[in-house]
């Protein structure tokens, strides 16, 4: 039987609302949205897992306005049965020396704490951002909400040049690295 996995591409396109960070002329939910079709080609190409994306085309808009956004994605993956929900996004900070990879869970010490640990090895490992660790967040609707494990990956940091440099240029490479942590997860690397 497949593993399934709800791939959550943050925000939502130029819109109603919420976009996501803006840096070095990239749009955060351009950078989730190719990262995410990238991640579900190699996840279905595979043939283990069955793989359902928030946005399958870049057009996709999710409720009007942030909260029913994430209401919307939530209901889809607790409906379809989702066995992992992977919610990918880019970090930006007024800091722009602030760089680096990470991921968060609802609670630490959980199955989602395990997977999040193996994809933060394999983003950093293929891609080379910094490892800036597994961190707790109980605020953040789509971890409270789930019914599965899920973890919130924070990419790297727009408003880093360096990091800002390989979101440009490595999407797959991203994808690349959140693969290799599944299967790393699963024992099957």
């Amino acid at each position: 039987m497949a593993i399934k996995i709800y791939i959550d591409q943050g925000h939502n396109p130029t819109g109603y609302h919420n976009t996501g960070a803006s840096w070095y002329g990239q749009q955060e939910q351009d950078i989730t949205f190719e990262v995410g079709r990238h991640l579900a080609r190699m996840l279905r190409d595979d043939g283990r897992f069955e793989v359902r994306l928030s946005r399958p085309d870049n057009d996709t808009v999710l409720g009007t306005n942030n909260s029913t956004s994430l209401t919307a994605r939530v209901r889809e993956a607790n409906d379809w049965g989702a066995n992992y929900f992977i919610s990918i996004h880019a970090n930006a900070s007024e800091n722009t020396s602030a760089n680096g990879t990470e991921v968060y869970v609802y609670r630490l010490g959980t199955q989602a704490n395990w997977l999040a640990q193996q994809v933060l090895l394999g983003i950093v490992a293929t891609v080379g951002t910094k490892d800036n660790g597994v961190r707790a967040r109980t605020d953040l609707y789509v971890l409270r909400r789930t019914t599965m494990p899920a973890i919130l990956v924070e990419l790297g940091y727009m408003s880093n040049p360096s990091d800002a440099e390989k979101l440009r240029n490595d999407r797959s490479g991203f994808a690349l690295g959140i693969y290799r942590g599944i299967l790393a997860y699963f024992g099957m690397a």
